[in-house]
């Protein structure tokens, strides 16, 4: 039963301020993939990613999130969540997927150094060309897509609650 909600995105989209903020509205547990898989690996990410090279960390990443159990929680992913078709497959079974989208050019203007928040970027890969990459994947997994361009923290909360009003996650409450 999908009575999860799956928010997936580029980094700096807001995954984790939306979905803590998300839980608390629908009173769900909130899941940060990021966190899950330090805690079951002991180490940052970005640490898990010097260690084991892009590719080792996303199969790590795959692995875990694709054995996540959770019920009645907003799970916020990592932005590369979305090679690992195992975990996308689960993720889709047991939650709607949200898909937190913003304009290449607001993206740029929140992040900061992308290499110190632990983001999957192969060397010599411009930000643009990562996002040109994962969007096609975004938009293939998304069950909702959620336009954040001109909004706030505030309004992109509210539309996401619009948007899962009209479907089956509100039943599960």
């Amino acid at each position: 039963m999908k009575n999860n909600v799956v928010l997936i995105g580029m980094p700096g989209v807001g995954k984790s301020t939306v979905g803590v903020i998300l839980a608390k509205i629908l009173g769900f547990t909130f899941v940060d993939t990021d966190i899950v898989i330090q805690q079951e690996e002991g180490k940052l990410l970005k640490n898990i990613i010097a260690e084991r090279g892009i590719d080792g960390f996303l199969e790590t990443e795959n692995r875990i999130c694709s054995r996540i159990e959770a019920e009645k929680s907003v799970i916020a992913t990592g932005g590369s969540v979305v090679y690992g078709s195992e975990a996308m497959k689960h993720l889709s079974e047991t939650g709607i997927v949200v898909y937190l989208k913003l304009d290449y050019s607001k993206l740029c203007e929140r992040l900061g150094n992308i290499r110190n928040r632990g983001v999957v970027i192969r060397k010599g890969q411009s930000l643009e060309s990562l996002y040109e990459e994962r969007v096609p994947l975004y938009e293939k997994y998304a069950d909702i897509i959620i336009d954040e361009n001109g909004c706030d923290i505030e309004k992109t909360i509210n539309n996401v609650i619009e948007k899962l009003n009209r479907t089956d996650v509100q039943n599960a409450q």
